[in-house]
């Protein structure tokens, strides 16, 4: 069986973070949603469960950490070229998202980096092959 990773978000409106990533091009598996929780689809291993608050806190005992003035993890994802990045970063802006920071090009890789309409920390990564099977190389 391949592994696959599901993450866990709590939004704040499940209908407005449904709108967001199917505005960055992702998709909705109906079978695994409702009006608590929607299942993004990223491929087919990488899943994104946007839990309701109320919803979110029957998982854990922990409060629900404020993203929008905090970091709770950064979530990184692959993208297949230098344009890829920037296509991406722009649906997310365009979408509601926020620039997290300035483009970061280290030659053997590039990224950008958004907030979702929760605050949750993307990042959208591209990574030269040779640098990804070798390691950055050596300054």
């Amino acid at each position: 069986m391949t592994t696959s990773i599901f993450v866990n978000l709590p939004v704040s409106d499940l209908e407005a973070s449904k709108t967001f990533y199917t505005a960055l091009g992702y998709s909705i598996n109906p079978n695994f949603t409702d009006e608590t929780a929607a299942c993004v689809v990223f491929s087919d291993t990488i899943f994104t469960m946007l839990l309701t608050h109320d919803k979110f806190s029957q998982f854990t005992k922990h409060p629900i950490a404020d993203t929008k003035n905090s970091t709770a993890a950064i979530l990184a994802i692959s993208a297949d070229s230098r344009e890829d990045v920037d296509a991406l970063a722009a649906k997310a802006l365009k979408a509601g998202g926020s620039e997290t920071y300035d483009p970061m090009d280290m030659g053997f890789m590039y990224s950008r980096a958004f907030r979702d309409l929760d605050g949750h920390h993307w990042e959208v990564v591209w990574m030269d092959q040779a640098a990804a099977q070798d390691g950055p190389p050596q300054s």
